[in-house]
């Protein structure tokens, strides 16, 4: 059992962590974990549409790379502005979840998780061979630094384009947060849990699970700008499975429905594929140490990182 304000006092360290970073760390081990809140906000996108609201999708990673393209192109001809370049990408993404998943949540279970898949290999298959635009496999670079705010100078270190990402994260991740306990937020855990019973009841669960997906999309539309700023660089692999596949992942090892276990997930999973994958006694194994990681909580925490209790004393009172 845990004391009620031990996840925020946890939390509160970790943010402490994450501010003091930049002064701490060089500049890799910043930038690593700027990439880490990048993919916690995809990851957070999954948690939307699949822990909320009972919709496993292999397609965030789509519209992703379409706020990552977005955003690089208008950071490349029209503006340096981060926020600009979030809300335009953000917008974009959505817009491309419209068509896209109004054919999508007309279905349920695994063919819901299909679909979203051939949407996700139909967005890499284009920036692969849309290269006018994305630039085929070579993809976009010289893209400028991130403007914070118009009038700013531009952020030229990592650190502080860490403190840029950082910012832009917790305000999402407040939006998320207050999200869930809007009835809006509610009218998704009852689709989850028992859609034939919310359709009863007059609720109209298609257009929630559009809704939805489009704000989903939205969310990794931004995830995606942000990944430019830090990366300044954009890619086909940035649209690509592997990344769908991890972000969903994050979710099932975070405890499906949890913010903060699918956030810890996020980076337990990027440290593992980027860090412990790259350590020499295991020779870039990557991906072996994220299936073992994969079967050891399945079986070792069903509930994921969010169903872990830190044990504590309890009071004992005084005898005289």
């Amino acid at each position: 059992m845990s004391t009620p304000g031990t996840p925020r006092v946890v939390g509160a360290l970790v943010l402490l962590g994450f501010a003091l970073a930049p002064f701490l760390l060089g500049s890799y081990a910043v930038a690593t974990l700027s990439r880490i809140l990048v993919f916690a906000l995809l990851a957070l996108s999954v948690n939307l549409l699949t822990g909320w609201t009972g919709l496993p999708t292999l397609g965030q990673s789509a519209y992703f790379g379409v706020g990552a393209y977005t955003a690089a192109i208008v950071a490349k001809n029209l503006t340096d502005v981060g926020p600009l370049q979030l809300l335009i990408a953000a917008a974009v993404s959505a817009l491309v979840a419209v068509p896209t998943g109004w054919l999508a949540v007309r279905a349920r279970g695994v063919v819901f998780l299909m679909l979203t898949l051939a949407i996700g290999e139909i967005v890499h298959s284009a920036a692969v061979n849309w290269k006018p635009v994305t630039g085929g496999t070579d993809g976009l670079s010289g893209i400028p630094p991130v403007v914070p705010l118009p009038g700013l100078p531009a952020l030229e270190l990592d650190g502080l384009v860490h403190f840029y990402v950082l910012a832009v994260f917790l305000l999402l991740l407040a939006a998320v947060t207050r999200l869930g306990a809007t009835p809006f937020g509610l009218a998704l855990r009852g689709i989850r849990d028992n859609e034939p019973r919310m359709k009863a009841i007059g609720h109209p669960t298609r257009r929630y699970a559009l809704t939805v997906y489009c704000g989903a999309a939205a969310l990794a539309g931004a995830a995606g700008s942000l990944w430019v700023s830090v990366q300044r660089f954009v890619s086909p692999g940035d649209a690509g499975f592997e990344i769908a596949a991890l972000a969903l992942l994050a979710v099932v090892i975070g405890g499906a429905g949890s913010i903060r276990g699918t956030c810890a997930a996020a980076a337990l999973i990027w440290l593992t594929r980027d860090h412990l994958g790259n350590l020499e006694a295991v020779a870039g194994r990557g991906p072996l140490l994220l299936g073992l990681l994969f079967v050891v909580a399945v079986y070792t925490l069903p509930r994921g990182l969010a169903g872990i209790r830190l044990p504590h004393r309890p009071n004992r009172k005084r005898t005289a």
